[in-house]
Order: C-alpha cells, then sequence, then structure tokens
C-alpha cells in the first residue's frame, strides 16, 4: 500500500532553525573575521579598504555632481546687500580683481563696484585627450580658483572643479580678450605665482601609492601634491613631490599631526609663493628661489628648496586650517588664519606673525558689525597704505581693514541663487581670490582702455 508524504510533524520546522542558525553563524564568524582582518591589517584588508572608500567617493560624487549649487562653491547668503557697501576715502585707490565660484571667469571693478573687465572661458575651451583628466566635469561645475592680471591685461587662472577627484584641472594663460595663449593640462589647484623671468611656480597634485616606513598612517591610495615649475609659455621644467620632500627633512615628525578629517589628502598644500631677493633679505632662513608653502591639514607654513627638494624651514603655530601666507617688507609673515579665533564674531581672523619666533604683531578678527568667518579658502594682500585686503570666502565677500581695524571699503557678491534642495534657501558663489591693482601698475594702453570702458556702457 502506498503511503502519503509526511507532511507535519516538527523535524521541517527544526530543519528550518538548524538552517537559519547554520547561516547566523556563518554571518557572526564572517563578521568577527572581517574585523580582525581590518583590525590587523592583514590581507584582503587594504581590499576591503579600498573598496569602501571606492564605494563612498563614488557616492560622494554623484551627489555633488547633480547640481553645483550643492557643493561648497556656494554657501548660505550672510547679506542681502550686493555688491559695494563701504567705499570710505581711507580706501587704497585702484581696481579690485575677484574670482567667483560659479564661472570660470574673472572681474575687474573699481571702487564703486562698476565692471571694468571682465576675462572668461570656460574648461571645455582648453581640454582634449592628453590631460589626465579623463572625463571632466561639465563646466557649470569648474570655477577658476585663481587669476592674476598683467600689466598688459593678460591674465593668468588656474580650473577647479567639484565632484571630482582630483578636482585641479589646468591652468590658462589669456590675452584681454580671453583668447588662449596657453594652456598646461596638469591638475593645478589653489595657487600659483609668478617670477620676475615669467615663470610660474604652480601646485598639482595626483593619486599615488608610494608608501613610508616611518609614518604608516600615510595610507594608500592618497591624493598627494606637486610644485611645478612652469617656463613663460607654460612648459613643465621641474617636478617636485612635497609630500617626499616633507618626509624627507628635519620636520618630517609633522606628519604626525595629520587631521582625522583629512580624506586622503594628507597635507593639503594651498599656498605657492616665490621667495624674491626683498624677501630673502629679512628672511634669514629663506633663499632666493625657494618657496613658501601652506599645509593646511597640518597647521604648518614651510619652505622649500626647490634644488634640493627638502623642506628646510617649517613653523606651526596657534592658526589652524590656514590659508595664502605672505612675506611683508619687514621680515613679517601675514596669513588667513581660517578656524582659529575664539571670540564670538566667527572663527577666522588674519594674523601677521613674526616668522622668527611666532609671536603675533597684529591681527584682526572682525566685529559685532562685521562678523568674519570663513571655514575653507580666503586669501589676503597687505596694501602699499597700510591696509590689508581680505577675501572672506564663504561669505562671498570681499573687504578692506585699516590697522586699527576698520573697515574702509567692503564688496559682496552680486550674484545670488537658490539652493536646489531648499528652495527658500538663499545662496550666494564663493569668492575664493581677490587683488587690488592700482591703475599705474598697469601698462598705459591697457589704462585707457579699462578707462573708457565705463563711459561708453554708460551710453549704451
Amino acid at each position: 500500500m502506498d503511503r502519503e508524504p509526511y507532511r507535519g510533524g516538527s523535524a521541517p520546522l527544526a530543519d528550518r532553525l538548524s538552517l537559519f542558525a547554520f547561516i547566523a553563524a556563518l554571518l557572526f564568524l564572517s563578521f568577527v573575521g572581517g574585523s580582525l582582518v581590518m583590525y590587523a591589517g592583514v590581507f584582503p584588508a587594504s581590499l576591503l579598504n579600498d573598496a569602501y572608500r571606492g564605494g563612498k567617493a563614488y557616492i560622494d560624487k554623484a551627489r555633488q555632481s547633480q547640481d553645483p549649487m550643492t557643493s561648497d562653491f556656494w554657501q548660505p547668503e550672510r547679506q542681502p546687500e550686493r555688491g559695494v557697501t563701504i567705499n570710505d576715502a581711507d580706501a587704497f585707490p585702484g581696481y579690485t580683481l575677484y574670482t567667483s565660484g560659479d564661472a570660470s571667469e574673472a572681474t575687474l571693478i573699481d571702487l564703486d563696484g562698476r565692471v571694468a573687465h571682465r576675462w572668461a572661458l570656460p574648461y571645455s575651451a582648453i581640454w582634449d585627450e592628453t590631460s589626465p583628466v579623463k572625463r571632466p566635469q561639465p563646466d557649470q561645475f569648474t570655477y577658476w580658483r585663481k587669476a592674476t592680471l598683467l600689466p598688459n591685461g593678460d591674465l593668468l587662472a588656474i580650473f577647479v572643479a567639484t565632484g571630482d577627484t582630483p578636482w585641479g584641472y589646468g591652468m590658462v594663460k589669456v590675452d584681454k580678450d580671453s583668447r588662449v595663449i596657453w594652456r598646461y593640462l596638469g591638475q593645478t589647484h589653489h595657487d600659483f605665482d609668478i617670477a620676475a623671468d615669467g615663470r610660474v611656480y604652480a601646485l598639482t597634485h595626483e593619486m599615488r601609492r608610494t608608501t613610508f616606513d616611518k609614518h604608516p598612517q600615510i595610507t594608500v591610495p592618497r591624493l598627494d601634491d606637486f610644485l611645478v615649475v612652469l617656463s613663460p609659455d607654460g612648459e613643465e621644467l621641474k617636478k617636485v613631490s612635497i609630500l617626499d620632500a616633507l618626509a624627507d627633512s628635519p620636520y618630517e615628525r609633522l606628519l604626525n599631526r595629520v587631521v582625522w578629517y583629512n580624506k586622503h589628502d594628507f597635507i593639503h598644500t594651498n599656498n605657492v609663493d616665490l621667495i624674491d631677493a626683498d624677501d630673502a633679505a629679512v628672511l634669514p632662513f629663506a633663499k632666493e628661489g625657494q618657496v613658501l608653502l601652506s599645509f593646511r591639514d597640518i597647521d604648518t607654513i614651510a619652505v622649500l628648496d626647490v634644488d634640493a627638494e627638502r623642506i628646510v624651514w617649517a613653523r606651526r603655530g596657534a592658526w589652524l586650517a590656514q590659508h595664502d601666507p605672505d612675506v611683508l617688507a619687514n621680515g613679517n609673515i601675514l596669513l588667513f588664519d581660517n578656524m582659529g579665533s575664539f571670540g564670538e564674531h566667527g572663527r577666522t581672523r588674519v594674523l601677521e606673525i613674526d616668522p622668527k619666533t611666532g609671536a603675533e604683531v597684529w591681527s584682526y578678527a572682525g566685529d559685532s558689525e562685521h562678523p568674519f568667518e570663513s571655514e575653507a579658502r580666503g586669501a589676503l594682500q597687505r596694501l602699499p597704505n597700510g591696509n590689508t585686503l581680505i577675501t572672506e570666502s564663504h561669505g562671498g565677500r570681499l573687504f578692506e581693514v585699516t590697522a586699527d581695524g576698520r573697515v574702509v571699503w567692503e564688496f559682496v557678491n552680486p550674484r545670488r541663487g537658490t539652493h536646489p534642495e531648499s528652495p527658500g534657501k538663499t545662496i550666494v558663489p564663493v569668492v575664493s581670490w581677490g587683488q587690488r591693482i592700482p591703475p599705474q601698475a598697469l601698462d598705459p594702453d591697457f589704462r585707457g582702455e579699462l578707462a573708457a570702458q565705463p563711459a561708453e556702457r554708460s551710453k549704451s
């Protein structure tokens, strides 16, 4: 007699519970094993870590690539005023050049805020397949991080992008009509300086996997900075690894100061100033032809000997995440201290320090009427009359202060937008660079063109 299959009883339930317990045990053992692998740093820890970081970077890039207005190129509006809001008689006369985070352009204005000239060029106009940037972001995701005006109206500028790593995209020299003179497609970022003979000293970065036995915390892959020297025609003459130069110097222990939020960009070089004969005469620790650097993520300013490819001087102080150190005629150094102020009017201040002792000689930290804060970016310029022009990047603001702290000129970026994820939130593009230019520093022909342009526009 045939029997019906067994359909009841507790055996199948027990089997299912046993299978569930087996799978749970495997998952637990995998979790414990993975934890031990990551803790011990043995194979395949590096592969798992790279996969995690790669996935996180992909998600971050995808989010930042949706709309440029969601990037940190745009910041919340702090004041509704636009253009020049203060223009005191004590302001140093001249034009002001600035770059804005919403476009690959630079704008020259007079003290009243009237536009005297504008240069503009999208990144797509200089990119080709020889660039290390193989799939560049669309033009609306790039802008000119810094621009420097030459006496004849030519302009040098560097491109940076949001939603990409590395974010440095290249450098261009254009004439007064924004026509390309030369281009350099190395991944320039943050800053550059121009020597008297026309050579350009610039920062580039790229991903690297070299390791340092004495510094296992400097993990791979990571973003490393380089100093490049370009000919007056934009040809690369020399390239120096800045991280190698620091690791091979008496100051290598500064690498132990790496901050937790470095995102594998361990020193984050953000400044290069060529030390000329005048600077060398007032800096006993530096020589002509060396360069002054700033390492944001280890709160350090340093001097690099370009020929020896070695850091020969460095100093830390009471500043945090600083930008744009400048050598002054008196031998002091002026720097933009992004987060070293602990007063009630903002985290940012400007410091003038004695580099030999580290003593603070002068500072400006804002007040109740003019709060001062820029967590990232920022620049400054000591003017011939003793005033200081300050670029408060995250505020979208340029302003000039006297030695006693009076604001005698102020300009607020007139561009505005609406945050795409917060319709009621007004945002303003960052202003990452400002430069005051006396008219007499320009060639007569270009100066004449600038003087004529406002009158011509007023007729239209």
